[in-house]
């Protein structure tokens, strides 16, 4: 049994104009709610006034988002410039949510996600779950669909 990974961030919503407003975001992560299957990263808006205050996201989507544009479902994960990562949630009958990150915020709780195995077992070092500055081995796994040596995945 491990504990969910719990982290307070503030990410902005970004809309069609150029508005953008801060909300409070909790980040979950909880490896128990889901055994056997690979748990979803849990984004929850508390008081935003969406039609549901939580939206889900695949870990290793989120992980490979912060290198690379990525898409699973309704879901599109994106770098913006060097210090911010993207993430856009589309939901039948509701406008689009696209909100922006501090990529920094996002590195620190995935690597919390990665820092104990199953029934407390030392899992892989955090720091090969660190993402990596763009380069040749990034951009050919974005085109070939393969994960680079040593990256998430």
């Amino acid at each position: 049994m491990t504990a969910a990974v719990e982290q307070r961030a503030r990410g902005y919503i970004v809309t069609d104009g150029n508005d953008h407003f801060a909300v409070p975001v909790l980040l979950r992560y909880d490896p128990d709610a889901a055994p056997g299957e690979e748990c979803p990263v849990v984004l929850h808006f508390p008081g935003a006034g969406f039609a549901s205050a939580d939206r889900e996201i695949p870990r290793a989507l989120l992980e490979a988002g912060l290198r690379t544009t990525c898409a699973e479902g309704a879901v599109r994960v994106w770098p913006c410039g060097r210090v911010q990562t993207v993430v856009e949630f589309h939901a039948p009958g509701e406008e689009p949510l696209v909100i922006q990150f501090d990529a920094v915020v996002l590195i620190r709780f995935l690597r919390r996600t990665h820092a104990e195995g199953p029934a407390g077992e030392p899992a892989v070092a955090a720091a090969a779950h660190e993402p990596h500055e763009p380069g040749p081995a990034a951009a050919t796994s974005a085109t070939t669909g393969t994960t680079p040596t040593g990256a998430p995945g």
